[in-house]
């Protein structure tokens, strides 16, 4: 299923909503970001970027089942890379790997269109090409080194910490992207879920934040050479969707997810390792 499929699929047919409501919001955000049927009934419907100062809280979800799973098969005495992979699986499928779709989708169209258009249409397609399929495996790859990295070297609480936090600071950082980068297909879900104000994106900006550091309160330094390698390596994804096709889709959206937490991950093993 496609970021656009899922968008089409799952939002309901209701009137905009007015006001501030944080429960309807988050609601709305774990329902289009997780597998998680929560139910919308009483929660009318408003366009996703007025909800995205909430992105973060779908990070709790995945990253903490993600974590509890990996936690569950080291009790049970299964080796460090298999809980890693078991862990990583869960959170997965906790999101109907809706990011690691956009980041297949992006790593197809920017590699194999030669016009902006060739781009969005490879984008749109839901079959997955050379690509994306290489993505895919460098993507899962460092991640799964990365955690193994981390493992190897302090404890697993520490890795289910990291589960937690590298998935609520890859997520609070994406309303960021949506308001920098102008949508660029007509109709598709960038379109349609808006842009998210200042005050949205500040606030995803300190929720992540805050769930990155709290947990590392007695060492900041890993953790923000961490944060700071994600928005890095995310500026850079938001440079070349700007060059190659004028902005961003939901499928960029979930690509700079994965690109995120990937850096985040990545730069974490280096620092912890330098520093524990």
């Amino acid at each position: 299923m496609t970021l656009e499929s899922k968008h089409h699929s799952e939002t309901p047919n209701e009137a905009p909503a007015t006001g501030f409501n944080p429960w309807r919001d988050v609601v709305l955000v774990i329902t289009f970001l997780t597998r998680l049927p929560l139910p919308l009934s009483g929660h009318a419907a408003r366009p996703l970027a007025s909800a995205a100062w909430a992105f973060p809280f779908a990070g709790v979800l995945t990253g903490g089942v993600g974590g509890g799973i990996f936690l569950g098969a080291v009790f049970l005495g299964l080796p460090l890379v298999i809980s890693l992979i078991l862990g990583l699986m869960a959170s997965v499928l906790l999101s109907g790997g809706l990011h690691e779709d956009g980041l297949a989708d992006v790593a197809d169209g920017f590699g194999g269109g030669s016009t902006r258009d060739q781009k969005l249409e490879i984008m749109h397609d839901s079959r997955i090409g050379a690509y994306g399929v290489l993505a895919l495996i460098f993507i899962v790859s460092l991640r799964i080194t990365a955690l193994f990295a981390i493992g190897a070297q302090s404890s697993t609480q520490i890795v289910f910490v990291v589960f937690l936090t590298s998935a609520i600071f890859s997520r609070g950082i994406l309303p960021a992207v949506m308001a920098a980068l102008p949508p660029t297909r007509v109709g598709g879900l960038s379109k349609e879920a808006g842009r998210p104000g200042v005050g949205g994106v500040i606030v995803a900006f300190l929720l992540g934040v805050a769930g990155a550091l709290v947990p590392f309160c007695s060492d900041y330094q890993p953790v923000t050479i961490a944060m700071l390698s994600a928005v890095g390596a995310v500026i850079i994804l938001g440079l070349i969707a700007r060059r190659q096709i004028g902005g961003q889709t939901g499928d960029v959206i979930g690509a700079a997810q994965q690109i995120g937490e990937t850096a985040f991950l990545v730069a974490l093993s280096v620092a912890i390792g330098g520093n524990l």
